[in-house]
């Protein structure tokens, strides 16, 4: 981990080089300077973990600084001293944002307390803002469902009628068939979608990384807990939590998750306090969870809380209707993203459909970034792809030869948009990056009715 990085700001040079040797003794960086300006252009290169600054400097003081660097750089705590120490300054400068006061001579140990504690508290924002901004970066993504064979439909059917009523849902689906789509659409359609969308994969992590991560801790509660951190549940109050592969969690965690449940309250790891919580849970699997449940692997109250309301989310092989327009999708959006244009021949898709994708959606997806990143030609033919689809037995029922040119995977997935949204033809042609004039016309190719 690397060294707190902390801005001395002190037109006083040897009292700022003696402040910089104290704190490079506690083994804290430290870096310093004489201006109140030449710390915003410092501030402007690095991220700085502290910023401790003199009151009393030529120019721009340090209770302007302070305002600055509150507006400007609100997660970098401001301590300020000065030898001049009154009240009214003390209090002054805290009201105004500085996290605390230290009058010169400082006492070491009041030093050392203080700066340890703005750090706890810099990290604490820093970490809660990135998990913030994430959660909103997450929260603006579109729900990309694709499909519209009878499996989907069901699907999507399931989650209009689930996702206005807080309901616990458990989603079950093998690995890779899109079962956090699923309850991201859920959660994208309830009344908590302005609130933070959590999605934790169980099986990904240890029990005490887990533990760490839901739940949070506070310092001192491990060895390596060096501040206080809070957990997901938190971070996501008032939204939902979306858990994946539920059934890798061990006895222990499930005995917590049922708490969660039932009590609608977290501890931090470490801690007594109970923290209220307002959360929605959605939890999938592909595992069989009623069999987990017979064989004692799985507890049965905690197996009741999640399964209110089940959706199956179908494997692949399930819904090859949805094959063209997945691959369409997926093509799209791995060509614009490495700036190619790429046709297909008609020969992919047979060869596509005859496989049986053991790893559902997600190994299609793979399938199509990695042909198109290492296509040179600018047609996607067999060759381009691995051995093991061309060996795979073909399915001509499931997968007519005459669904299989570009043309129509194109004429299905833009009826597939304009059908999602509601017949819209702006936002139509606004998704697929076409304008309403080129939208009107390949609708008029494709034998599409439009009004005008």
């Amino acid at each position: 981990m690397n060294e707190p990085l902390i801005l001395v700001v002190d037109d006083d040079q040897s009292a700022q080089g003696a402040l910089i040797q104290v704190l490079r003794r506690e083994k804290y960086a430290a870096e310093g300077t004489s201006s109140a300006r030449e710390a915003l252009k410092k501030l402007n290169e690095k991220a700085y973990d502290l910023l401790i600054t003199d009151i009393r400097m030529e120019g721009m003081d340090g209770m302007e600084l302070m305002r600055a660097v509150k507006s400007q750089y609100p997660g970098t705590p401001v301590i300020v001293m000065t030898a001049f120490a009154s009240i009214d300054t003390a209090i002054r400068s805290i009201h105004e944002g500085a996290y605390d006061y230290l009058s010169k001579p400082y006492e070491i140990d009041d030093l050392r307390l203080t700066v340890r504690r703005a750090l706890e508290q810099s990290r604490l924002m820093r970490e809660n803002l990135a998990l913030r901004q994430n959660l909103a970066e997450e929260q603006d993504r579109e729900v990309e469902m694709i499909g519209i064979s009878p499996p989907m439909v069901e699907v999507y059917k399931m989650i209009a009628r689930v996702a206005r009523t807080g309901t616990t849902v458990l989603i079950q689906g093998e690995s890779g068939s899109g079962k956090e789509l699923v309850a991201r659409a859920i959660h994208a359609n309830c009344d908590r979608m302005k609130f933070p969308f959590v999605a934790v994969n169980c099986g990904a992590l240890t029990e005490s990384l887990l533990e760490s991560e839901l739940f949070g801790h506070v310092k001192g509660a491990f060895t390596g807990a060096a501040y206080t951190k809070q957990g997901l549940f938190e971070a996501a109050n008032r939204g939902t939590v979306f858990l994946d592969e539920i059934g890798e969690t061990s006895p222990n965690m499930q005995t917590r998750l049922l708490r969660v449940l039932e009590e609608r309250e977290i501890q931090r790891v470490g801690s007594m306090d109970r923290v209220p919580i307002d959360i929605r849970v959605i939890a999938a699997t592909n595992r069989p969870l009623q069999q987990q449940v017979k064989e004692g692997k799985f507890r049965e109250d905690l197996y009741y809380r999640l399964n209110v309301v089940t959706i199956h989310v179908p494997a692949l092989r399930e819904r090859m209707a949805d094959l063209p327009l997945l691959f369409g999708h997926f093509l799209k959006r791995h060509s614009r993203l490495m700036s190619k244009t790429i046709a297909v021949h008609e020969d992919v898709l047979e060869m596509l459909a005859g496989y049986a994708w053991p790893g559902n959606v997600r190994e299609l997806e793979n399938v199509v970034e990695r042909a198109v990143t290492l296509n040179t030609t600018g047609v996607l033919t067999p060759s381009d792809f691995d051995e093991q689809l061309h060996q795979s037995q073909k399915s001509p029922a499931l997968f007519p030869r005459e669904l299989v040119t570009l043309e129509e995977i194109q004429r299905q997935y833009i009826l597939h948009v304009l059908e999602r949204l509601n017949g819209n033809m702006s936002r139509t042609a606004e998704l697929l990056e076409i304008d309403r004039r080129t939208l009107y016309r390949m609708l008029e190719r494709f034998g599409v009715k439009t009004g005008s």
